[in-house]
């Protein structure tokens, strides 16, 4: 596929400076971005085959772990935000098991998609995993599954949505709750998440839709999936650094190998 087969350039002119200055200024204010329908109804469907085709190959994880994604501090009681756990469970397929033929492949390839991305990131360039496992990767939360609260490591991230569930897998968050570079983890402010005495904001997507994040200093989580459609989702992933590998205790963790 061409990529004007594959991105609705249409509605989406990301080669034109204009627009991705638009995107930008959205994204700066918000800290997240979602462009509507960005994926092509038929590129959408190939990738969507391609993901239940190969779904039996999934690693699948089912982990608790702190908001932080660090190990628990034995200085604070159990009441602590470091200390309280919450479950993460999903399956995940792999860049190495993505077809070198697929749309997606394509798509993360992309030196246009990939400009673009970097100009509303604020980003000079952007760079793939230099391991076979992180670059793409392809989600999969049947019923029940979900991701819990948590902050990222990562300054930014990227997702597309191709598959919505029945009911459940919504997306949301809480914006600016820390200010990790500073290293304020607001523990108070994060208590009121997880005891439900903060209202979180919600993110709509639709199949097709891709979104620009910003996740380290918004706690966010994907409510669990409810009814037999498994919610797929793409993660698409890129370095500002070349020759970045995720670490291998995180490989091992995410998908149970190291190659």
């Amino acid at each position: 596929m061409q990529l004007n087969q594959i991105i609705n350039l249409a509605a989406h002119p990301i080669s034109e400076p204009q627009f991705a200055r638009t995107c930008k200024q959205q994204f700066d204010e918000a800290g997240v971005l979602i462009l509507k329908n960005f994926l092509t109804p038929a590129a959408r469907d190939a990738i969507i085959e391609e993901g239940h085709k190969k779904q039996t190959l999934a690693f699948y994880t089912n982990s608790g772990h702190n908001v932080y994604l660090t190990q628990k501090d034995s200085k604070f009681d159990d009441k602590h935000p470091c200390n309280q756990w919450v479950q993460s469970s999903k399956g995940c397929i792999t860049d190495d098991q993505i077809a070198l033929d697929s749309p997606l492949r394509a798509l993360y390839d992309a030196q246009q998609l990939r400009l673009f991305l970097a100009s509303v990131l604020g980003e000079e360039i952007l760079y793939p995993y230099s391991d076979t496992l992180s670059s793409i990767n392809l989600h999969y939360a049947s019923e029940g599954q979900e991701l819990g609260w948590h902050f990222d490591n990562s300054s930014f991230a990227i997702t597309l949505l191709l598959q919505s569930p029945q009911a459940g897998g919504q997306f949301e968050y809480v914006p600016q709750l820390r200010n990790a570079s500073q290293n304020d983890m607001n523990y108070s402010g994060v208590s009121q998440v997880l005891e439900g005495k903060v209202t979180a904001q919600n993110i709509t997507m639709s199949a097709g839709d891709l979104m620009l994040f910003r996740g380290r200093d918004a706690l966010h989580r994907v409510t669990p999936t409810q009814g037999e459609i498994t919610r797929m989702l793409v993660v698409l992933a890129y370095n500002a650094e070349p020759n970045v590998a995720l670490s291998e205790s995180a490989r091992m963790t995410f998908y149970g190998r190291l190659t």
